[in-house]
């Protein structure tokens, strides 16, 4: 690291890798955008940076990577990042299998490095101020979110192949889990979960305190705006606590989660909230209800 900024190479050049992480890398003081590896050549030389040939020569230019590609991709790749040595900035859902997301859980561990999964939601201001509200009060019974977008049926993420296999519940479903969990304790069990038409998923889940959570989740909806509603309600006379819309552009939230990669890099420390093992996590609830809706 020279001078103390963590040099940092980018694998993938999609709309989000070009929306949020090559700008938020390149921006960030405490890190700087090294080098670009992607299956588009042309496409990695719009992000600013040096474009490399293979995934090997960004290995050796770099102290970390950060992953903006499919899940199918990412779980090698990021099990290589690990075994070199290298942190790891990691999309959601961490692999393209649960027990691949094992495998980079346990890579990350043997060799000591940082991860940050990119539950980009976490680090916004507003929703920091609603989980501390939630926890700083007792006897919430249960939750629910409604999260509903038109992504696959137009605009920068309508022609991405892995979102339109998996759907609402590979791109969104971690966000909705990763909230419900942080704010009503572990999810333990996926109660019930069904996938209608147009990619309409919904879900009941069991958390580990006793309270229910559901979620309704699409992004095969005319819906504009898109709607993100979250809420906790409580007995006791309780009032809910509500959560709409996104104040924090992600970009934003993006900074913030630099400032906790850096600090964790240079202090040596690997554990975060959203690190590869709360990615795992997320990802056993997400292949629960995926096997409910196929069985």
């Amino acid at each position: 690291m020279a001078a103390g900024v963590l040099r940092v190479g980018l694998v993938g050049a999609g709309p989000w890798a070009g929306a949020v992480h090559a700008p938020g890398l390149a921006g960030h003081a405490g890190t700087e955008l090294t080098a670009v590896w992607a299956r588009r050549p042309a496409a990695a030389a719009e992000l600013g940076a040096p474009v490399v040939g293979d995934f090997d020569e960004l290995l050796e230019r770099v102290d970390a990577v950060a992953f903006a590609v499919p899940p199918s991709v990412q779980g090698e790749l990021a099990i290589r990042a690990a075994e070199a040595g290298k942190h790891v900035i990691l999309e959601k859902p961490v692999a393209g299998s649960v027990a691949e997301a094992e495998r980079v859980v346990a890579a990350v561990e043997r060799a000591g490095v940082a991860s940050i999964v990119v539950f980009i939601r976490r680090f916004a201001p507003e929703v920091v101020s609603w989980l501390a509200e939630i926890h700083a009060r007792q006897g919430w019974a249960g939750g629910s979110v409604r999260w509903l977008s038109g992504a696959l049926l137009g605009g920068a993420y309508s022609h991405s192949p892995w979102r339109h296999t998996g759907g609402a519940l590979a791109d969104i479903g971690p966000h909705v889990i990763d909230l419900l969990d942080a704010a009503l304790g572990p999810i333990t069990d996926v109660l019930a979960a069904h996938r209608g038409e147009p990619d309409i998923w919904q879900l009941l889940l069991q958390h580990e305190a006793g309270p229910t959570s559901t979620a309704t989740l699409s992004m095969a909806l005319p819906t504009r705006p898109t709607v993100t509603e979250l809420a906790v309600f409580g007995v006791n006379d309780l009032a809910n606590l509500e959560l709409a819309g996104r104040a924090t552009p992600a970009q934003d939230s993006y900074a913030l989660l630099l400032d906790d990669f850096v600090r964790m890099v240079h202090s040596g420390t690997t554990t975060h909230r959203v690190n590869a093992a709360r990615g795992l996590h997320v990802q056993r609830i997400l292949d629960k209800a995926l096997r409910l809706t196929t069985a």
